[in-house]
């Protein structure tokens, strides 16, 4: 199984609408910042030129890590049944 650890500088997408920000389900970030050991993330949202227009404080359960390449499982230990 693979852990899916956000770390600093991962690009992320909102996995729910924060109208008060004029955020979107779906609209991608970058972690600039972990905050509380990881219960908490700075993301900063950019436009097509690189000009921030919102960073806001997210907790992990608002934002889910964004993969480019294919993650492979882990083979799981002998004798463990899953």
């Amino acid at each position: 199984m693979t852990t899916n650890i956000t770390k600093l500088l991962d690009v992320v997408a909102l996995t729910t609408d924060l109208p008060e920000y004029n955020l979107w389900r779906g609209q991608v970030g970058t972690v600039v910042e972990v905050l509380a050991d990881g219960a908490a993330f700075e993301v900063e949202f950019s436009d097509r030129n690189g000009r921030t227009y919102e960073s806001v404080g997210l907790r992990p359960n608002q934002i889910m890590v964004l993969h480019f390449e294919p993650i492979t499982a882990e083979p799981s230990p002998v004798g463990v049944m899953v």
